[in-house]
């Protein structure tokens, strides 16, 4: 046989799914498929708990390929794995020439055996203690510690083939996306709204985004930043649509009309009734936003009761019990964060109260909100939305 390089994808949660593992399996492959679509032929399957990605010709970008499917959420690992004959000759010998690249920066290291198919010879540890012998001879300067080596080397004997690699990576983990339903992400320029879209994806669910603008009060580069972290996102999920609605009239009626407290209230109230009302135009189950409990006047537990009370579907907070620094810390994992701090106005902080409602009423909440016409506004406001496609490729 010939020996080529596969991509080895090991399953995270799916592995724990009962009789509906298959649907997860098939939605998992359909990412990958669709991820490397334009870098070559390849021959994608999964058996055994392991996604498949065999290249079928020489022109393929295999180190591009393991880089896109690091990103593919339902993957726990990813490695680069050489496909030989199984055979313990044809083993050690390329365990000789392919696994040391892998290892020349590490002072210790440990070989662990996987024997699916029990025909096979040798059992699991012989297979390893063979297999770290030959990598002993070649790297001699090079320890073997089984309890904290610093790489991991695995043989696999799995149907078809044997399998050696080295060192492999977290892959995304979660869910395959998709599999959740369907929900709104309220996008804003913030750190916190890019964390709490990815957080929601990963556990599988499809995203649809909304932003909130105000020109003349915001700018085009506001806009533009924010689909910037789109497209930041869209590593993850492959591609979003934003849906951009205008604020602008009903931020100055709310000025011109309303107790001045009361502002950010009556706004982000009415910013969730616009919300549903997408959310409903695109059949999405649930809105998602990134807030988090305590952070800003409006996000206390009594103004965000009011908020909500506004919402005629669910309204799900990923980011509720983080604290500013593990979001900016997720924020930089993910690489929204650079993007995110660029100092571009925000609609939410356009005639922002000197004294908000830390602990409002809803009923006095309520009265205010009978002073402007808010049906006519968010009509209107619907009437002028656009949208933009944003994908990562």
């Amino acid at each position: 046989m010939e020996n080529k390089e596969f991509i080895l994808c090991k399953y995270g949660e799916i592995v724990l799914k009962g009789l509906n593992k298959g649907q997860f399996e098939k939605a998992l492959l359909g990412t990958v498929k669709t991820r490397l679509a334009d870098l070559g032929e390849f021959k994608i399957y999964y058996a055994q708990s392991t996604l498949y990605i065999e290249p079928m010709s020489a022109e393929c970008d295999i180190r591009e390929a393991l880089g896109r499917v690091k990103t593919v959420f339902g993957i726990a690992t990813v490695t680069r794995a050489l496909a030989v004959k199984k055979d313990i000759d044809e083993i050690i010998k390329y365990a000789k020439t392919y696994i040391p690249p892998f290892l020349k920066d590490a002072a210790t290291f440990k070989v662990e055996g996987k024997r699916s198919d029990k025909s096979f010879p040798l059992t699991s540890p012989e297979l390893a203690a063979k297999v770290g012998e030959a990598i002993l001879e070649v790297l001699p300067t090079c320890k073997v510690n089984v309890n904290d080596p610093e790489a991991l080397v695995r043989v696999e004997i799995r149907e078809e083939y044997a399998f050696l690699h080295a060192n492999a990576e977290r892959g995304a983990g979660g869910i395959p996306y998709g599999t959740s339903g369907k929900a709104l992400l309220l996008l804003s320029g913030g750190i916190d709204s890019p964390v709490a879209g990815y957080m929601t994806a990963k556990r599988g669910a499809y995203l649809e985004a909304l932003h909130f603008e105000s020109i003349p009060y915001t700018s085009q580069m506001a806009k533009e930043k924010v689909l910037t972290l789109a497209k930041k996102l869209c590593a993850y999920i492959g591609r979003v649509r934003v849906n951009i609605v205008s604020l602008t009239a009903i931020q100055e009626q709310i000025k011109r009309l309303a107790n001045e407290d009361y502002f950010t209230l009556l706004l982000r109230r009415s910013m969730m009734r616009i919300a549903c009302r997408v959310a409903n135009m695109h059949r999405c189950d649930v809105l998602v936003t990134g807030e988090s409990l305590g952070q800003v006047a409006s996000q206390t537990m009594k103004a965000l009761t009011v908020t909500d009370d506004a919402a005629n579907i669910p309204v799900f907070r990923p980011c509720i019990g983080l604290d500013k620094e593990e979001i900016v810390k997720a924020a930089r994992s993910i690489g929204t964060f650079d993007t995110s701090i660029i100092p571009y106005e925000d609609c939410c902080t356009v005639f922002t109260p000197k004294h908000p409602k830390t602990q409002p009423e809803l009923i006095k909440v309520l009265e205010e909100e009978k002073k402007i016409d808010f049906i006519r506004l968010e009509e209107e406001a619907l009437a002028s939305m656009e949208n933009r496609l944003i994908s990562l490729y």
